[in-house]
Order: structure tokens, then C-alpha cells, then sequence
């Protein structure tokens, strides 16, 4: 079982950045875990270049702010790149994160 520390992004309540403008606050923390199911899988479709898509779940030892804000978590940074979060499961004390697609959201 390989270990697993980075980035885990949560993209929590709109804020007005500048009069009129309005983004989603986004908070960065650092965990450490496990990564308990690392594969990957191409994405289907009628694309020339098809997306690469990871099924990995990742475990995390959660936090009193990660379990708070478990609902609001939308990227994990692992292996340098940004992956979306498609799946939170609460199994106290760990997160246990399934990863999706590539992250092209706002971070921090």
C-alpha cells in the first residue's frame, strides 16, 4: 500500500472578492493517509484525445476541520497533478476519497 500526503482542497461558501464580484472561497490543508486502490481508466466518448480518468480512493486520517467540512472537499493534489473528488466516505477517524478526472477548478 503506497503512502499518500498532499494537498486537499475544499471549495466552501461565495465571497465578494471585489464589489460585483463573487467567487467561491477556496481553503488548501495538508493530510497524510493511504492509497488504498490506485488505477486508471480512459475516458469513452467520440474525443481524438480521450481523458484519463483515476478510480483511486485515497485514505485520509481526518482532522476536526476535514470532518466539519468533509461536504465541501473538491480536489486532492496527488502525484503533482489536481484531481476532482467524486466520492467522500466518512469511516471515523478517515476520510476515504475517490478520485475522479482532472481538477480545472479555482485553488488556492
Amino acid at each position: 500500500m503506497a503512502r499518500f500526503f498532499g494537498k486537499i482542497g475544499y471549495v466552501g461558501e461565495t465571497v465578494e472578492t471585489t464589489p460585483g464580484d463573487w467567487s467561491a472561497g477556496v481553503t488548501e490543508r495538508h493530510y497524510y493517509g493511504d492509497v488504498v486502490r490506485n488505477t486508471r481508466r480512459l475516458g469513452g466518448g467520440d474525443k481524438v484525445n480521450q481523458d484519463i480518468i483515476v478510480t483511486n480512493q485515497i485514505s485520509v486520517v481526518a482532522d476536526a476541520y476535514a470532518n466539519a467540512h468533509y461536504f465541501a472537499i473538491r480536489y486532492v493534489q496527488w502525484e503533482g497533478t489536481f484531481w476532482t473528488v467524486t466520492e467522500v466516505e466518512v469511516e471515523r477517524p478517515r476520510l476515504i476519497l475517490t478520485l475522479g478526472g482532472v481538477y480545472n477548478g479555482e485553488t488556492a
